[in-house]
């Protein structure tokens, strides 16, 4: 693994987060810069997207917190999966790249956006590929406001149910959403000790280092249980106004603090 490498394009994938979210006058830019590293490392490391025999990637993935789209798409983009020239349509009206993820994107397998809802879809591949005896795994990608959510409980216990050891998920550990604080809005305390009380394996890492990343789904990958990767992030990372800032939840930059933030990530 080329550190550096995946370094230069996770810095790249953030300078078109600002770019598409300030073009589109909206969007989500802080827990879109939160989670880059994590989708940098699966996508240009870990993850297998090569096609079955039946013309599906062998490894799927879910963006359960849908509102990161603008990371989302900015790597696909950097997979070739888009050209990189259409992001600057993000969420215009004659662009495809909506305000959350659609299928009908070139490699986005799950339209996605209403919390709550991704570890479920990943379950029900996961079950698929149990059943059809496929190999591969079934990433998801979580957010930390979003685990408040009563269903992400309820698929626990799913995964733990059906031994679905073919789920890795990812938690966006960035301690904010909209509305404030986890710890105000409603508190998440313990993760760890949850997660395991409901059967995964929990590992704990820091989700801007990209030796933990790939580590933690290594040894994932060795479990037999479904797992957890509670990963602790800075919301706003790589722009120094927008680091752990609630306010860059859901608003877009002007253009002083776009100028401010793309010199930021090019230094």
């Amino acid at each position: 693994m080329e550190v550096k490498k995946l370094e230069e394009i996770a810095t790249n994938v953030r300078k078109n987060i600002i770019k598409m979210v300030y073009n589109a006058k909206s969007g989500h830019p802080g827990g879109s810069l939160s989670c880059t590293d994590i989708l940098v490392c699966l996508y240009h490391e870990k993850m297998n997207l090569n096609l079955d025999e039946m013309g599906n990637r062998i490894d799927k993935f879910v963006l359960s917190k849908g509102h990161a789209s603008p990371a989302y798409y900015a790597v696909l983009a950097s997979k070739g999966f888009i050209p990189e020239e259409d992001l600057i349509g993000f969420r215009k009206v004659d662009s495809y790249l909506e305000g959350h993820p659609t299928n009908k994107i070139n490699g986005i397998d799950v339209s996605s956006g209403s919390l709550g809802q991704g570890l479920s879809i990943a379950n029900g591949m996961a079950i698929s590929k149990k059943i059809d005896n496929k190999e591969g795994y079934v990433y998801c990608l979580l957010g930390d406001g979003e685990i408040e959510e009563g269903q992400i409980w309820e698929a626990c216990m799913t995964a733990n149910k059906y031994k679905l050891n073919n789920v890795i998920a990812f938690l966006d550990y960035n301690g904010l959403q909209i509305d404030g604080s986890i710890e105000d809005v409603k508190s998440v305390d313990n993760l760890k000790e949850k997660f395991e009380a409901f059967g995964w394996n929990v590992q704990e890492i820091d989700g801007h280092n990209f030796n933990e990343i790939n580590n933690s789904i290594e040894k994932a990958k060795s479990s037999e249980k479904s797992n957890m990767i509670i990963a602790k992030t800075i919301k706003g990372k790589g722009v120094s106004y927008m680091e752990n800032s609630v306010s860059w939840h859901g608003k877009a930059p002007n253009e002083e603090e776009y100028n401010i933030a793309i010199a930021e990530l090019s230094k």
